[in-house]
């Protein structure tokens, strides 16, 4: 006969596992049927998105077309669209699938969370560029709309996303561009730079390696099958047609093009100890995290800048601005632009030091 007391902490046990496993809203159960259902509306969305986006640039989804860019099989694709047209998201068209009304209206808030997140990533945070798209796929599906509303109100209601994609606003509006690859131009053509294709990341991780972005100016130099070679603020570029295909810029008039060409001015890291020089502007390429600190600091357009001294390993260089010391690294002073102004007369270490002694005594 079996011990009662065995028998009861066995019993104990078995109802202790079925707890873990059932409980409701922290059993496991429960946690595996919702994280399949939070997989399985995060692939709607995906696909909600996917046919927004080919709708604002008057193309029209076909099975083949979804199954491709979400990088599922055919029947799996299939099932996605008949489960969206029986919950009213997805109508056909022949052999293409068009929103409703009801689906769009879906599609537009996840692409506005996912646009207003990578502006958030780009402004407010240390991420690199090649990170954002990626973690935006990962908060776009978790933002209610009174939080996306929310974030929207906290930048500003911005237009634009930092790869120059216009962002919607809650109705759907969406401001109107006309662009076109860089690709189409011809020797000769200035344009600016609109939009920065983020996908695939390896061919957008080349042109932010490049130093693109939206805003910049450039005039085609030279197009030929093999390349596409342009100036840009005094530099030169030279892209291959792939990568080039993804920068999409927007024609200008061409009386602008001493502007585009010309440099901003010369580079912090070009000063000389003892030289001064008065900051002209700071290159957008800098990371927006990290510009905003500098002017923090007040590195700012027409603020008076002194070179004073290089650290023994060649870098940190130490710059007296608006009466402090500011180390900055060899790669962050050559995205300030300065205009030089003069050699500095008498010891300049010795007046930055002064000037340093004398802030520590005010109260």
């Amino acid at each position: 006969m079996p011990d009662p007391l065995i028998s009861l902490l066995v019993g104990i046990a078995f109802l202790a596992l079925l707890a873990v496993i059932f409980w409701p809203d922290d059993g496991l159960y429960y946690r595996w049927q919702q994280a399949r259902r939070m997989s399985a509306r995060v692939l709607r969305e995906d696909a909600l998105k996917y046919l927004y986006t080919n709708e604002l640039e008057g193309r029209h989804v076909t099975l083949q077309s979804l199954a491709g860019a979400m990088g599922i099989s055919m029947n799996q694709a299939a099932q996605l669209l008949e489960e969206m047209t029986r919950l009213g998201l997805v109508e056909t068209h022949d052999d293409a699938y068009d929103l409703t009304d009801t689906g769009r209206e879906v599609a537009i808030q996840v692409l506005r969370a996912h646009r207003l997140w990578e502006r958030y990533l780009s402004d407010h945070t240390g991420y690199r560029e090649e990170e954002w798209h990626a973690r935006a796929d990962e908060v776009e599906h978790l933002l209610a709309p009174d939080e996306i509303e929310a974030l929207a109100i906290r930048l500003g209601n911005p237009r634009f996303d930092p790869h120059g994609d216009p962002i919607p606003t809650a109705e759907g509006e969406t401001p109107e561009i006309q662009t076109q690859p860089l690709t189409q131009l011809s020797p000769g053509d200035l344009a600016r730079i609109v939009h920065l294709e983020d996908q695939p990341e390896l061919i957008y991780a080349q042109l932010v390696a490049e130093g693109l972005h939206p805003g910049m100016d450039v005039l085609v130099v030279e197009k030929t099958p093999q390349r596409v070679r342009f100036l840009s603020r005094g530099n030169e570029h030279v892209l291959a047609p792939v990568l080039a295909a993804n920068v999409f810029v927007a024609l200008i008039p061409k009386e602008q093009v001493e502007t585009a060409i010309k440099p901003l001015g010369d580079p912090l890291s070009s000063l000389k100890p003892g030289e001064e020089a008065e900051i002209v502007a700071i290159s957008r390429t800098m990371h927006p995290a990290e510009r905003h600190r500098l002017m923090d600091l007040g590195v700012l357009p027409g603020a008076k800048v002194r070179a004073e001294f290089t650290s023994p390993l060649g870098e940190p260089v130490a710059y007296f601005i608006r009466g402090a010391l500011i180390a900055l690294r060899d790669d962050q002073a050559a995205k300030i632009f300065i205009r030089k102004l003069s050699v500095t007369s008498g010891n300049g270490q010795q007046e930055a030091t002064q000037a340093l002694v004398e802030a520590t005594r005010k109260p």
